[in-house]
């Protein structure tokens, strides 16, 4: 084929190999284990395979391979520009990189809370030392990992992926980027830099809140035979549910998220004009807003030197946003208050969902709620939005 193929058709046709049944859906297969050929000719010791995973459509036992795992990093494969290596879980995902780079030193901004709690493990285990997300580079050695994440958990806001590949590089450490805020279609990281990309699946992945997994891809084929490698032994394995489901969810990838992204920005650009608009009138949407909304944050709002988070995204800056309320109790009383705002922890499916963030996340701003943008006409979240903030303010 003598174009580039986009991401929904290879979101619906990157399997297409492994069809050997004539179905169009694919189906879900339950069985743990497989007959091994009835060909003596075909039959090979364990010990004469050099790799996992050399044929797709052959499998021995589900820890290794099966067919719906399978499938859903075929897919993944040619959506993330890399080898992809799926897990039970985002963090079961932080767990194989780490176990494969072993590295000394980690740099890490705040983020995603859970991330701490895997390098915390590996502190305990290996010694592994902290360090913050700028630090001076002359505190990372070779073989060392900067784990970046962008746009960063809660907030949705952005950082410069060609900047920290360029430091890592520069002393022989490595990028891991967990791009799961920005999916295929929004952010490619290696084009940037990045030595590994890491995602919670369970979130735009899986796009409809009903399934764990996480996925790791590298562009290198000797890490992804190590991590394939490894994953028998972890055996933090995805299922073949989830793994189906996941599928399914691919095949509406870009659709959903290009849709969330667009919601997202007309709902951040309205919040922000209404929270500066000055001198607004008594009574006016814009006045019950001001009364009780401190900030927005999301990576469109951002003011950056240069032009690279235009480069960086530029399709869209992602569908979760965060704001700060002026009081903790106004935090606590929102999402009462909304009807088409789902209060819930977790991100990416096709509801939208609000979370008052230190119900699950002890670090924050008490007065933080994260708000992740589904599929709802935006128009009517808005007007969610003023009725909620329109009672909190009592106008």
């Amino acid at each position: 084929m003598s174009h580039n193929v986009g991401t929904s058709t290879q979101s619906l046709h990157a399997d297409d190999a492994l069809n050997v049944v004539s179905d169009v859906a694919p189906p879900l297969h339950l069985s743990t284990t497989f007959r091994y050929s009835d060909d003596p000719s075909e039959l090979f010791p364990a010990a004469d395979l050099n790799s996992f995973g050399t044929d797709p459509t052959k499998h021995i036992y589900s820890r290794a391979s099966c067919p719906n795992p399978t499938r859903f990093e075929t897919i993944l494969t040619a959506l993330l520009n890399g080898k992809a290596i799926s897990y039970s879980s985002g963090l079961s995902a932080l767990h194989a990189a780490l176990t494969l780079l072993n590295p000394r030193h980690i740099s890490v901004g705040e983020g995603y809370h859970g991330c701490h709690g895997v390098i915390a493990l590996f502190t305990r285990l290996t010694g592994l030392q902290k360090l913050d997300l700028d630090c001076d580079p002359t505190f990372l050695q070779k073989d060392d990992v900067i784990l970046l994440e962008t746009p960063v958990n809660p907030q949705g806001t952005a950082f410069d992926i060609a900047s920290y590949a360029e430091k890592a590089h520069s002393r022989g450490a490595f990028l891991i980027v967990d791009s799961t805020f920005a999916p295929p279609g929004l952010q490619d990281p290696f084009a940037f830099g990045a030595d590994l990309v890491m995602h919670s699946g369970s979130k735009y992945f899986g796009g409809h809140s009903d399934l764990l997994c996480g996925v790791l891809a590298t562009q290198r084929d000797d890490w992804a035979s190590q991590l394939f490698a490894d994953r028998v032994f972890l055996g933090s394995v995805m299922g073949n549910m989830e793994s189906w489901l996941g599928v399914r969810s691919l095949r509406t990838l870009e659709v959903r998220v290009q849709r969330q992204s667009a919601n997202t920005s007309r709902l951040v650009s309205w919040l922000h004009s209404a929270l500066h608009t000055p001198s607004p009138a008594p009574g006016s949407d814009e006045a019950a807003v001001q009364a009780v909304l401190e900030e927005v944050f999301h990576a469109s709002l951002q003011t950056t030197e240069g032009d690279w988070l235009a480069k960086q995204m530029p399709n869209g800056f992602g569908p979760v946003f965060s704001i700060t309320m002026k009081e903790e109790n106004l935090a606590r009383e929102l999402p009462s208050k909304l009807h088409y705002f789902q209060h819930a922890t977790s991100l990416g499916g096709v509801e939208t969902l609000i979370e008052w963030r230190t119900m699950s996340d002890a670090t924050v701003d008490r007065r933080l709620l994260r708000v992740s943008v589904g599929l709802e006409n935006w128009e009517d979240l808005r007007a969610d939005l003023v009725g909620a903030f329109r009672g909190l303010a009592g106008l």
